[in-house]
């Protein structure tokens, strides 16, 4: 689907927003008719209320949406997302109570409230529409809102109609579409192309693995984008229960993150070599699946230990890394949803990020407040370096004691990269509905990257 803003005919329904912190002084300024109508309806600009004021003919002549107060908005973002979904039908314009920052959120929200997943149903009616409001960039929030449902389908998408083949022709039409190149590496092209890991942890799937390779653009600093692929993810011969497998189709989020960010900065033309590294996989059990045990050695040079083949995220991604780092680029961001320790440590809302830059942190951290977009620095703790050298080999890819997972996860990362580096350990899951973010497959991450981008690279 594509998400847009409505034409302005000139008849366009003016909405008011109007929060609870200000009330009378803001029913106050409404048109004539609308005041003794939003007191006797009980408008109290709750967050969330919605109410149209009827005209002479049965009309709608404005509409109010409930912003409630500063407190009950800063526990939750998107707020004009559930205000659009409970207008009627029509084209409105925002006529009065948000500027600046809080506008563009509102722009976002609205277009991204129009997304649902309907693939595999019957489309649900179209919510009302809005038009783009005044003193935004309505084409850039556009482009975002279209990237970020790119992502959700992505991950939204079952395995069965999303494994390693389909991901990378969801990549080549992204790449198509901005005139970028593609290159991938398929099978047991994998092994002479020297990229043992990914050919190990997918090997044991019909389907076969890949390391999908987009370029674009000539000029600007270098930026790598790195996203796991793992399109599904049994855990291998260390097999999840049914209560861990069962959201496995959304392995793949770091990697429809990465697409969905490529198509931000693709679109907008940003000043960059843009490079997007996917290893596509499936981690599957056959005869040939790696084993408990097994020691392996990664593109780099490295030998992994695996002590737990559910721990394949890291491995895939270790090879791209070390691709990544060959080119030598300014920044490489890795993002993949790799440990549950993760979810535990900050929930499901906040992606977790790690940098040795103090100066890139307090960039992201400001960019992702200024476009709720939420982050939390994790640190690259070294004295837990210790914890992922096993002894019998360099590395350990699932050290025991079921501590600081997401941090040795991240440590194992580092040793694949030496250029400026950058780590999410993202969920990509919307647990249940919120505004503007139906259940289901989310992109995080991305915009506070978009926004900070300009600082992080000095375009």
């Amino acid at each position: 689907m594509t998400l847009a803003f409505a034409v302005d005919a000139g008849a366009a329904i003016p909405l008011y927003v109007i929060s609870e912190d200000d009330l009378d002084q803001a029913l106050a300024d409404l048109p004539d008719q609308a005041r003794p109508w939003a007191k006797s309806q009980g408008f109290t600009g709750a967050l969330g209320q919605a109410l149209t004021v009827p005209d002479a003919n049965g009309g709608i002549a404005c509409a109010l949406a409930g912003y409630g107060t500063a407190k009950k908005r800063a526990r939750g973002r998107f707020h004009l997302g559930q205000t659009a979904k409970a207008l009627p039908q029509g084209v409105y314009r925002i006529a009065g109570g948000l500027e600046g920052r809080a506008l563009e959120e509102a722009a976002l929200a609205w277009l991204l409230a129009g997304y649902a997943f309907d693939r595999y149903r019957k489309p649900a009616p179209a919510i009302a529409a809005l038009v783009a409001p005044e003193g935004i960039d309505a084409d850039r929030i556009a482009i975002i809102a279209n990237a970020e449902a790119l992502t959700r389908d992505l991950i939204n998408t079952p395995a069965s109609d999303m494994g390693p083949d389909e991901l990378e022709e969801a990549a080549r039409r992204l790449a198509s579409d901005h005139d970028a190149s593609v290159n991938v590496t398929t099978g047991d092209d994998l092994i002479p192309a020297n990229f043992p890991l990914i050919h190990t942890v997918g090997r044991a799937s019909t389907r076969a693995p890949r390391l999908i390779d987009i370029r674009w653009g000539d000029k600007g600093p270098k930026l790598t984008l790195v996203g796991k692929g793992v399109c599904f993810d049994t855990g291998g011969l260390n097999l999840k229960p049914g209560s861990s497998m069962g959201l496995m189709k959304k392995d793949m989020g770091g990697a429809a993150t990465v697409l969905g960010l490529a198509q931000m900065i693709m679109a907008l033309h940003l000043p960059v070599q843009l490079r997007v590294l996917v290893p596509a996989v499936e981690n599957s059990v056959s005869g040939n699946a790696f084993r408990p045990q097994d020691i392996l050695t990664a593109r780099k040079g490295l030998t992994v230990e695996i002590n737990n083949t559910d721990a394949e995220g890291r491995l895939v991604l270790a090879d791209a890394l070390t691709l990544s780092d060959e080119d030598e680029p300014d920044l490489v961001i890795s993002m993949a949803t790799l440990t549950g320790a993760a979810r535990v440590a900050v929930g499901s809302d906040l992606s977790p990020f790690y940098t040795e830059s103090d100066a890139h942190a307090q960039m992201l951290a400001e960019a992702a407040a200024a476009v709720a977009d939420p982050v939390w620095r994790m640190p690259f703790h070294d004295p837990y370096e210790a914890m992922i050298e096993p002894g019998i080999a360099d590395l350990d890819n699932a050290p025991s004691g079921g501590m600081a997972g997401s941090i040795t996860a991240a440590l194992f990362l580092r040793r694949f990269v030496e250029s400026p580096y950058m780590h999410f350990d993202i969920y990509g899951w919307q647990p249940s509905s919120a505004p503007s973010r139906p259940k289901g497959g989310i992109g995080m991450g991305a915009r506070a990257v978009l926004e900070a981008l300009p600082r992080m690279l000095n375009l």
